[in-house]
């Protein structure tokens, strides 16, 4: 099961053409600078906004195909979402958000005991820290058994300790959960740790020499990163050119 997707779509100061794959089971980082159309390519492939040309599959399913005029609305396409700002809504308790993604409320249970925070089910978000809303998140946009989890910079706004053990925790969520992920962050040791494959976008096109460039530029606080794909070896994530990524 692989998520597919040929894409082409006009933005005030430049075009996004991307083509990318992000087979079941593995995460795809989506980075590169602000403002490179990452968040609209994710926006995309959710059906959130609409393409000016291309086709978005899941294998046999199409999603978005613009020349045979093919568009399945955002609830169709089965995909989790989880973003920045926690999508919890703030008048349910934790337990009743997650319910609220699926009939089977066992499930949702189960996915809450999994994530840790069983012991939160009757709280509601305010009196939640990020992390534990954002656990909560996840285990909302995984209540849908989703085909696909779809993730905009769902940590960033985490302090140190907690984005690490959430890294951790989506890692183990690519290992239990056979979907394809695709995750957007600015943060490039997150895109080491995280990508089985890294995408990275500049200025609405796949860049792939953009994440070493800013190793170097970075040297002293990522070399541990730096050490580790080496100055002149292969990189220790693969990117994905344009032409490689059907």
């Amino acid at each position: 099961m692989t998520l597919a997707a040929m894409l082409a779509k006009k933005l005030p100061h430049f075009t996004l053409d991307v083509e990318l794959a992000c087979p079941a089971g593995s995460i795809l980082v989506l980075t590169g600078p602000s403002g490179s159309g990452k968040t609209t390519l994710l926006r995309l492939l959710a059906g959130l906004d609409d393409p000016d040309a291309g086709r978005i599959g899941l294998d046999g399913d199409v999603w978005r195909d613009t020349a045979k005029g093919v568009r399945l609305r955002p609830q169709k396409r089965g995909v989790g979402l989880v973003f920045q700002d926690y999508s919890l809504f703030p008048h349910m308790t934790l337990a009743e958000n997650v319910a609220y993604a699926t009939r089977d409320r066992a499930y949702a249970g189960e996915l809450l005991a999994l994530f840790g925070i069983a012991h939160l089910a009757g709280s509601r978000p305010r009196a939640m820290s990020g992390g534990e809303r954002q656990r909560g998140a996840l285990c909302q946009a995984l209540a849908r058994r989703p085909k696909a989890l779809l993730l905009d910079e769902p940590f960033s706004a985490l302090d140190a300790a907690t984005r690490l053990a959430l890294r951790r925790e989506l890692l183990a969520i690519r290992d239990r959960f056979p979907i394809p992920i695709v995750h957007v962050t600015h943060d490039l040791a997150e895109a080491a740790l995280l990508g089985d494959r890294i995408l990275c976008l500049n200025q609405g096109r796949p860049d792939p020499g953009w994440f070493d460039r800013q190793l170097r530029l970075h040297r002293e606080e990522n070399e541990a990163l730096f050490v580790a794909r080496g100055l002149d070896g292969p990189a220790a994530h693969p990117q994905i050119p344009l032409k490689e990524a059907s």
